[in-house]
């Protein structure tokens, strides 16, 4: 665990622009900065960074918060490792207690794998440059494809001797399981049991994230060293930290010098990219032999709008590949074509040019990839007229997976001078595709619905009913009523509902609801929740007003103060449990010294509290504006006296209303009916919220329209 003061330490540090910057591109717009969500799929920049807060929100899909959660969220980490990784940025001692066993044993699978790697990086690295067989034949080979000693290092290139299992033997000599060995792919079992390695007799090539972790390898086979070995590369399999489809080989080298140049270069292998870093070309990543993905895709678009495929001039090796240019295009790219004179690869002209001359031959011949597919199809469909209706269908299907309209109008007009067809009927053959793939995506969005109802409906069914069960110790009268009534959807203390942390759940906790205990986010009372909490957390410290005293003295009343009393006046509480912890740790906490709730709340250890407390406050727009005659903004903070109570109402009034909706439902469950002293109880609890009802009612003068 690390304790709270170095926790402060590092979220003092930690600038949410400077982190965020090194995995998007950021835009200054007025005093926030805005770029592409890296945790959805996007062409318009949605992602936005608030310096002065501290915070970052996509306000499409909704990811985002501190500095802290976004890491957790891009590199998959715990909140404690998040805390780490950041740490180690800043170069921040972090101070921890011992962990128990337990803790030990649940330590993350990820992060050990990660180790994993890294010694295997470091153990081919030290072999290389200090085994025999290392420089003998894995030096002599790098050295002898042109690459300097340098690059050699920055890449972290190595070599794995011809023995099957050294890797292995040194791993576990050190103490690594053989299990983690395993899941990463470096060795695998034979029959007999015994650990073999996957790259024994290659050179290796380190694959590394976009934070510069090293996620997976790839070897390639070098004839001196190996016998009978049909794979050239050998590239390591999926596991819980690598998804083939997800990286790009390169990225991390390449990330920076892409953002300056606004351009990315792409190349098929290991070798095409280090040869063009080292002649001095460094925005270019490869796909490794894969064919293109979105994921891919989308990890380039985060830096730049425009992308050049360079081929070597292979026939059928662009053929392959030109399928996956046309997801380029859906992803609203700007994308070119360069092709390599014949006998060439990226690799071989970057040894043989400079990055002057290498970068001036591609502005000479680059075209963009419509007038590439074009010209290249038309060359191999002859004058036979069925194949140039394939390549037409071929090309219009390319044009109309481009999302903006006004480049879709450029490439028709193009396509219809090349191919010698009215433009007329490219247009309307362009539409059509366009019409079918919107029916198809509006299918797969209700097909998706639909199976979300499904589940949920499914879900709230199966949910075991507590009526038949043993009753709890200690409860309240009115929790074992809930219970008894309802046993399908009542919500019972001490049970973490869906997305609530288990530290939530330890505290005693005494709620309970007809209301079910999960799907109301879209219902008014928890609108009106949200925003009392949002307040709590912005505000809760603040005083809000003052009120007289038993001595008729005159005593600060808080806004955290003002929300909890004025629940308890009228036995109410918070419906989420999430939302009641924050409550009761902002109550326990409001008169520490220097407590400031939203500092509290966002620096949380919980992860769960600390993220619905960020989300909270970085809402695009605060909970109300206006302006008085004189055209000043009145702020919230400036008006709690009003905005306060008027949101506790409006909060008492919808939940006790869906409260009484969800006690009438309650007398239609055949068990409650044919019970009369279970009908009574529900009974009398509907008397009394409306009893409750129209004393709100009262309070709140004509506003209500009382209901039932």
């Amino acid at each position: 665990m690390i304790d709270q003061a170095t926790i402060d330490k590092i979220l003092d540090a930690a600038q949410i622009v400077d982190v965020v910057s090194e995995f998007v591109t950021l835009r200054k717009r007025g005093v926030n900065y805005i770029g592409l969500c890296p945790f959805h799929n996007e062409k318009t920049p949605s992602f936005s960074v608030s310096p002065s807060k501290g915070l970052c929100k996509c306000f499409s899909c909704g990811k985002g918060g501190n500095v802290v959660h976004f890491i957790m969220e891009h590199e998959q980490l715990s909140y404690y490792e998040a805390l780490k990784w950041l740490a180690r940025k800043y170069n921040i001692e972090v101070k921890e207690r011992e962990l128990t066993d337990e803790e030990k044993q649940a330590h993350s699978l990820r992060e050990s794998l990660f180790v994993v790697n890294q010694f295997a990086a470091d153990y081919f690295q030290n072999i290389l440059y200090n085994h025999i067989d290392g420089q003998r034949i894995g030096m002599t080979y790098l050295r002898g494809r042109g690459f300097r000693d340098d690059i050699i290092r920055k890449f972290q290139l190595g070599y794995s001797t011809d023995s099957h299992d050294a890797l292995a033997r040194e791993a576990v000599q050190k103490g690594y399981k053989a299990e983690y060995l395993i899941k990463t792919g470096l060795c695998y079992r034979k029959e007999d049991g015994s650990l073999r390695d996957r790259f024994w007799g290659r050179v290796i090539f380190p694959v590394h994230t976009l934070s510069g972790k090293i996620v997976a390898f790839g070897g390639r086979v070098l004839s001196a060293a190996t016998k009978n070995v049909q794979m050239k590369y050998v590239n390591s399999p999926e596991s819980e930290i690598y998804h083939k489809s997800h990286e790009l080989y390169g990225i991390y080298f390449a990330k920076q010098s892409i953002v300056r140049q606004d351009r990315c270069f792409l190349v098929e292998g290991y070798t095409d990219v280090i040869s063009m870093h080292q002649s001095g070309i460094e925005n270019v990543v490869a796909s490794s032999g894969t064919a293109l993905t979105s994921d891919q895709i989308r990890l380039i678009h985060r830096f730049t709008n425009n992308i050049t495929v360079l081929y070597d001039g292979d026939g059928a090796g662009i053929k392959a590949s030109i399928r996956g240019i046309d997801m380029l295009l859906e992803e609203g790219m700007n994308v070119k074509v360069c092709l390599l004179p014949d006998g060439d690869d990226p690799d071989s002209f970057a040894r043989k040019h400079s990055a002057t001359d290498y970068q001036a031959y591609i502005n000479a011949n680059e075209v963009d990839f419509i007038r590439f597919k074009t010209n290249l199809l038309l060359e191999e469909a002859g004058k036979d007229p069925i194949k140039r209706a394939g390549l037409i269908s071929s090309i219009v299907k390319s044009i109309s997976v481009i999302p903006d309209a006004i480049v879709r109008s450029v490439y028709i007009r193009e396509c219809s001078q090349l191919l010698q067809m009215e433009e007329k009927v490219l247009v309307e053959a362009t539409a059509k595709l366009i019409e079918q793939a919107h029916e198809a995506k509006f299918r797969e969005e209700q097909r998706k619905r639909e199976r979300e109802q499904r589940n949920a409906e499914a879900s709230t069914a199966a949910q075991p009913g507590i009526s038949g069960g043993p009753e709890a110790s200690g409860t309240e009268k009115s929790q074992r009523r809930t219970e008894e009534t309802l046993p399908d959807t009542a919500q019972t203390a001490g049970s973490p509902e869906e997305g609530q942390s288990p530290a939530a759940s330890k505290e005693t906790d005494d709620y309970s609801s007809f209301i079910p205990a999960t799907g109301n986010e879209q219902t008014v009372f928890f609108a009106k929740e949200e925003d009392l909490v949002r307040m709590l957390i912005r505000h809760g410290e603040k005083i809000m007003c003052y009120v007289e005293n038993e001595n008729g003295g005159q005593h600060p009343l808080t806004v955290i103060e003002c929300i909890a009393s004025s629940l308890k006046e009228d036995e109410l509480q918070f419906h989420n449990a999430l939302h009641r912890q924050i409550l009761r740790e902002a109550e326990a906490h409001l008169h520490d010294e220097n407590f400031t709730a939203e500092r509290y709340f966002v620096s949380h250890p919980d992860s769960a509290v600390s993220k619905l407390a960020a989300d909270l406050i970085s809402e695009r727009y605060q909970l109300s504006k206006y302006h008085s005659k004189g055209q000043k903004i009145i702020t919230d903070e400036e008006r709690l006296y009003e905005l306060i109570p008027r949101l506790l109402l409006d909060f008492k009034m919808s939940i006790v209303e869906e409260e009484m909706k969800h006690t009438l439902q309650a007398l239609t469950n055949p068990a409650v009916a044919n019970d009369p002293q279970r009908c009574a109880e529900v009974m009398k609890r509907y008397k009394e919220l409306h009893e409750m009802q129209s004393i709100m009612a009262q309070n709140a003068g004509d506003r209500v329209v009382l209901k039932g």
